[in-house]
Parts: C-alpha cells; structure tokens; sequence
C-alpha cells in the first residue's frame, strides 16, 4: 500500500510552517488555532525535533529530581490539536522555493513542506566554538535531555567517589564546576548543589567537606538581569551553602579532568557544566536574510523578516525593536508568548485582511531560584528576596505551566520533595559506549603504562608523544600526529597498556571504545592483519630502542 504525503498545502487553505516548538513557536500555533475557529481557511505546521513542549525555568528542578522527568515537559499534540506536527529535524530552508525541507524518518526518501508563511522560532543553540575542549567534554544545558544527562552523571560521579582509593581522582569526581552567572547557571549550581550534599549522607563513605561546587562568572556580580542589591543577594546565599563563587573569570579550555580558566589556574573535575556561550540555530545562520553582529534574525515591530514576504521571525533567534526605541526585546519566555500573540494576529491579517498589530510589551518583572527555599524576583521594578520570593517563584510559574494535569503533578513533586530524600536513582537509557571526541591539554597525559586497554585513540589534531619505562629509565618512543593512532596494543592483546601518551601540543582525538574496534577488526581481516604489522613493526623499534641503551 502506497501512502500520500502531504507535502503542499491545498488550493484553498493557506499553510502556516512554523519552525520551533519552544515559547515563541507553541504560542504562535496556540494562537493561530484560535484565530482560526470553524473557519478552516488555513492550516498550521509545527515542525520540531521532539513531540513535547519544555518548560525551561524548571529544567534545574529535573537535575534535583525536585519535580520528575516528565513534570517539565508537555506534549505537542494534546497542546495543539488542529496542529500538524512533525517531529523531525530541519535540513534546509528554500526561500526562493518556499519549501522546508526535514531529516528523513525511517525510510531515507526526503521530506519536503512547501509555505505561504514560515515562521522561524528556533532559538538559540550551545556554541562551543573556539574554546579548546568544551564540545568534547563540557555538559551542555538547554533541554530535557541536557537535564537528564547531567543528573546522571552526578549520580555516576557520586557513586564512583564512594569507593575510589585514588585520593586525587576521589577529588576530581566530587568537584562539580558551573560556568555561567546569568538565570541559567545560577538556578543549576544551586540544585546541584543541594542535590550533591543532601544525596552524600546516603553513602558511608563519602563526607560532604569533600564536595566542592564552583561556579564561573565572567562579570563582577551574578545575574546581571537583576539589579545589585539581588545580585550580591543571591551571591549571598549561595556561598553560604558553600557555593565557591570566582567572579570576572572566564573559562578558557577543558580535558576531560579539568576546567581551565582564562587567568591559567586548572580546577580539577570530572563535572564541567556551561551555560554559555549560545548561537543562533545552523538553519538560521544558513540563510541569506539581515542579521545583528550576534547573528540574530533582524524583524519589524512586525515580526516580519525585512525584505521577506511571508518570512516571521521570533524568540529567541530575532532581534525585534520594542516600540518608542526602547531597544530591542530580551531573549525571554514572556516576550516570546507575547511575540508569538502578535505574529500570529498578523499572519492571519496577511491571510484575510485586516490591520496588522505592532509589537510592544513592558516587562513584567525577572525571577531565578536559588535552592533551598529561596529565590531572587523583581515584579513590577519591586525587588523580593529569600522565601517570599522563592514562593512566588513557585507560584507563578506553576501557573504559567501549560494544562492543569501538569500542574497538579508538579505541585505533587514539590509537596513530596519537601518530605522525602533525594533520589538516587540513575536511569542508564543507553549502556553502548560510542564513538567519542577527546581534548587534551599540552602535557596532559592520555593513558598511562599499566593502565587497562580500553579503546583505541586516532589523532585528528596536535601532536603526542610515546614515552615507555623500564628498569628504571623511560624512553621516547615516538611522536605521533595527525592521522596516526595508538592504543590498539593494548587492546587487540588483552593486556594493559606498554607506554604512557602524554600531548606535546594541544590534541583532539577520537576514542574508538574496545568493543566497536573488536568489532570492526574481527569482521575485516585486512584492517585486522594491518594493526598487526603495525604493533610488530613498534615492538621490533621498542626493543631496539632499549638495546641501544643497554
């Protein structure tokens, strides 16, 4: 049976695609829903690459466990139920064509949605560019999946301290580093630290004097949002919980065993989360449309893109001027809804006809929690601090959350939360080791002789040297770079590592874990017979090496 895919709109209804299903693209297909009643003469399109909606000032509460997994995120289609959603990946955008296309599903065949409107809502992105090892080995933390990620590997972390001997390695896993003062990194410092401490007394052998959580700013004061007085407020507080604060510091580079600052002081960790910097979305910096220095969507008091007919643009990812050149409007959740209110009211005047509404909102007020029952809050220019401020924080948003099922099942977490002890539990969804990028710093050591064989390195940039002891002497074997590997000695043998790899330079490899290589080498005799005259041909040189020195 052959299937129809829609991939144009009708002749009689006009098709809205909106891209996004954050704040500013839900909204826009909430209010487009309702403007469109028993009316029928359009239809909207939501694409995004998942099927719920996350309510992102309580993505810190998922790290805790303070609400559940599944208490911060929605479902699209119970929000949107006259929406067509597709939950796909955005390829590319053809503005001349008026089509979008979106990442294959489980058939390759491309899929192609043509427009008479687009909307792009995408947001913004981590960008990890131009600083030396955070892709690698910096913690995101812009999703549910972020969230989740992150909980884990603090559970991880905390479990490996608690029966590691080796005293700096010990260290290493129970120093969690944030990187980022603004509302973001603030909230998650603070329930990490909370959730860090509270969960150590349920493991003998871990003290919480032994924790140490950092976090990063490279201004003067945390949360710049707020005024002053909040700001060394919620300093205030957080070092009170022992929340080591280093202020105008910027993170400079990370290995997979240290922060390192851009003043040349290393904090040694295993937990490196930032906040900062982001981007906007690839698919937005690919199109030929006017941008800010920031790479920002430039849009009218419109939401249209300048120059694009049938081109809007919102949230987070477009610059939109605020009326009596009052600046521009701040990348937030209610200037999103309130963007999205006005797009879609001038979406539908394009369709049917009508007087377009301009953009303009003033800021209702700023909240950030800082854990443990205290919150920082500006409403209405009225600065409130400490409980009072945390139980609006709570209040308000537990409003704005979108249905009453979900209210409800968080307001059942936060009840429970106050009564019972943190959760422990780590949910393992994947237990493959995969193919992964590694950064090394210059003079940092990849493995060491006697460690165990467990993945085979090849080198994709920088330069690292083979250095081998024995009988009381160590040797350089080698320098290798660019497109050689090492490791598969060990590994193809069994064994434990023969020499130490240590980094002349800055290095990036990719780790190929046992597994897949035994995998890969098992099932192609060529590759398999080829390692084994590489690792006779650096036996025969390691043994001459020592016999010259005999």
């Amino acid at each position: 049976m052959r299937l129809l895919r829609r991939s144009a709109p009708t002749k009689d209804k006009k098709r809205v695609v909106i891209l996004g299903g954050g704040f500013a693209g839900l909204y826009t297909a909430r209010y487009l829903e309702r403007a469109l009643g028993r009316r029928g003469d359009f239809e909207v399109v939501l694409v995004n690459k998942e099927n719920y909606f996350v309510f992102q000032p309580m993505l810190a509460e998922v790290v805790s466990g303070a609400v559940g997994v599944t208490d911060a995120v929605s479902p699209i289609r119970r929000l949107l139920p006259r929406t067509e959603l597709h939950v796909r990946e955005v390829e590319s955008v053809d503005l001349k064509a008026r089509t979008v296309t979106t990442a294959p599903g489980f058939q390759p065949h491309p899929h192609v949605l043509r427009y008479d409107h687009l909307v792009l809502a995408l947001g913004n992105v981590t960008d990890f560019r131009g600083l030396r090892g955070l892709p690698e080995h910096a913690l995101p933390f812009k999703n549910l999946g972020d969230a989740l990620r992150l909980r884990n590997h603090v559970i991880h972390a905390l479990e490996e301290a608690a029966i590691e001997e080796d005293y700096e390695l010990r260290r290493r896993l129970l120093t969690f580093v944030v990187a980022g003062g603004g509302f973001s990194g603030v909230e998650v410092v603070a329930e990490l630290n909370d959730f860090v401490r509270e969960a150590a007394r349920s493991y003998r052998q871990l003290n919480e004097s032994d924790i140490r959580v950092v976090l990063l700013h490279a201004g003067a004061r945390i949360l710049p949002e707020v005024t002053e007085r909040l700001g060394l407020f919620a300093q205030k507080v957080l070092r009170r919980r022992k929340v080591e604060i280093h202020l105008n510091t910027r993170l400079r580079a990370a290995t997979g065993t240290e922060a390192i600052l851009q003043d040349g002081r290393r904090i040694p960790t295993r937990t490196l989360v930032s906040t900062v910097p982001s981007s906007p979305h690839p698919i937005v910096e690919s199109l030929d449309l006017p941008r800010n220095e920031a790479g920002r969507l430039l849009a009218n008091s419109f939401l249209e893109v300048e120059g694009a007919e049938g081109l809007w643009a919102l949230g987070d990812n477009a610059l939109v001027p605020l009326a009596g050149g009052r600046g521009s409007s701040p990348p937030t959740a209610q200037h999103a809804i309130r963007q999205a209110r006005a797009a879609a009211h001038n979406i539908v005047a394009s369709i049917r006809g009508g007087e377009r509404r301009a953009f303009d909102f003033k800021d209702l007020g700023k909240m950030g929690a800082l854990g443990h029952r205290s919150a920082v809050a500006e409403v209405l220019g009225v600065p409130v601090s400490g409980l009072p401020a945390w139980l609006l924080w709570r209040a308000v948003y537990l409003m704005k959350l979108p249905g009453w099922g979900r209210r409800l099942r968080v307001a059942a977490s936060w009840a429970l939360d106050v009564l019972l002890p943190a959760e422990l539990a780590q949910l393992k969804l994947d237990d493959s080791v995969k193919l992964a990028r590694e950064h090394f710093e210059p003079g940092e050591e990849v493995f060491v002789q006697g460690d165990l064989g467990d993945r085979v390195y090849i080198i994709t940039k920088g330069r690292a040297e083979v250095l081998r002891q024995e009988g009381g002497r160590t040797l350089r074997l080698a320098e290798l770079g660019p497109g050689e590997y090492f490791g598969e000695m060990a590994v193809l043998g069994d064994t434990t590592r023969n020499a130490t790899v240590r980094s002349v330079e800055a290095l990036d490899v990719v780790a190929l874990p046992k597994r897949e290589f035994m995998l890969v080498t098992s099932n192609l005799p060529d590759a398999r017979q080829r390692f084994g005259e590489v690792i006779r041909r650096r036996r025969r040189a390691t043994a001459l090496a020592f016999g010259q020195r005999a």
